[in-house]
């Protein structure tokens, strides 16, 4: 029996990617019928040539997808406005640089209708580095506690999730939809909140092919300052994250002032550096026998920077 409404609705946010939003769109449009499955563009208030992509894109395959154009807003803004225009039961988000890999809309269809009760696939991807090598990344066996998952997901990093690599239900976004005050690291918060509370399954085989970039040490270093600590607490707030998962916070926390204590360190942001570290080894004076993280701040405190 065919469906009314699709099954997958795709979203292909595109922010000044004239130069390959025509790769991705033309990746996903000869899946569209076997999933049953729609396209949605949303150009996030380009200023490049993106819009005139996008009309040539319409004129070119009329009927096949529906292109919005809003005002800028972040990568955030444009999935909630994807989870708001949508007409299928799960979601992708494929970023407009990647592309969908010939089969997967099939494949997932096929998955779900084998597990209806899923409200969200993980699936594989193939990763493109920017020197050429190709991997291939596939998920492995999910803890069957969610207590397990989240863990496993935030500090063991046993669970790997990519966005075009996945499919989630609508449903899942009643809990939180992804912050818009974060412009990095705005998926953890809601891949956290799916693990924590929602039916997963697997999918072992890639769905996307993800193009890998060389973004510079600064540039990373800058978005994941922005949200600095104040991801931990979106984790974890309780809409997200009842208090069964609580006792996991400090551990992230932890986790985190790390992480920026590391990304500082590199770029030679000295004074954020030691603050960073600082405020792990409050929260842990454990931090301290890590010594990968306890050697460059000592490096940091003897150079007197």
């Amino acid at each position: 029996m065919s469906r009314a409404e699709p099954l997958i609705t795709v979203v292909i946010p595109a922010y000044n990617y004239a130069a390959t939003l025509a790769r991705a769109v033309g990746s996903v449009l000869p899946q569209l019928d076997a999933g049953p499955a729609e396209l949605i563009v949303i150009d996030d208030g380009s200023t490049d040539a993106t819009p005139q992509v996008i009309e040539s894109l319409l004129a070119e395959h009329p009927g096949r997808f529906r292109a919005i154009r809003k005002e800028n807003g972040g990568l955030s803004s444009v999935r909630n406005r994807g989870i708001a225009e949508a007409r299928g039961d799960y979601l992708m988000f494929l970023d407009a640089d990647d592309e969908m890999l010939p089969g997967a809309l099939a494949a997932l269809a096929a998955h779900i209708d084998a597990h209806p009760e899923t409200r969200m696939v993980i699936g594989g991807h193939e990763a493109l580095e920017a020197n050429g090598r190709r991997r291939i990344h596939l998920p492995g066996e999910l803890p069957e506690r969610p207590f397990d998952r989240v863990r496993a997901y935030l500090l063991d990093k046993h669970i790997g999730l990519t966005n075009g690599a996945c499919a989630m239900h609508r449903q899942v976004f009643e809990r939180g939809l992804y912050p818009e005050h974060f412009r990095s690291a705005e998926d953890i918060p809601v891949f956290s909140q799916v693990l924590a509370h929602y039916s997963c399954t697997v999918l072992i085989r890639p769905l996307a092919l993800i193009y890998k970039h060389a973004d510079s040490l600064r540039h990373q270093f800058s978005h994941a300052k922005a949200g600095g600590l104040a991801l931990v607490d979106e984790v974890f707030s309780p809409q997200r994250l009842d208090e069964v998962f609580q006792p996991l916070k400090s551990d992230f926390y932890v986790q985190r002032c790390l992480s920026l204590f590391r990304s500082a360190y590199l770029v030679g942001e000295s004074g954020a550096a030691q603050e960073y570290f600082r405020r792990a080894i409050t929260e842990d004076w454990k931090v301290i026998f890590r010594l990968s993280y306890s050697r460059k701040a000592l490096r940091l405190w003897l150079s007197g920077a």
